[in-house]
């Protein structure tokens, strides 16, 4: 009986790329129109005034302007 695996391909050579998700601009930072603010899984912000939501569940703003958090909202606030 063979004490060592043999030349073939490898089982456990699989893995992911990194997804780099969380909170990307705090409150009271810079953003500029299409800049992220925050990636999630799921909706645990939302978008508030000057955000939108993206397909995966991306916060976005669509204004330049000044980050603010309010609760589990999320305000871009005009330059």
């Amino acid at each position: 009986m063979a004490h060592k695996k043999g030349q073939g391909s490898s089982r456990n050579g699989r893995d992911s790329n990194p997804q780099f998700r969380g909170i990307k601009l705090y409150n009271g930072e810079v953003v500029q129109t299409g800049g992220i603010i925050v990636r999630q899984v799921g909706s645990k912000f939302f978008a508030g005034v000057n955000c939108r939501m993206g397909r995966d569940w991306t916060v976005y703003a669509v204004q330049p302007g000044t980050v603010r958090f309010a609760g589990r909202k999320v305000h871009v606030d005009k330059a």
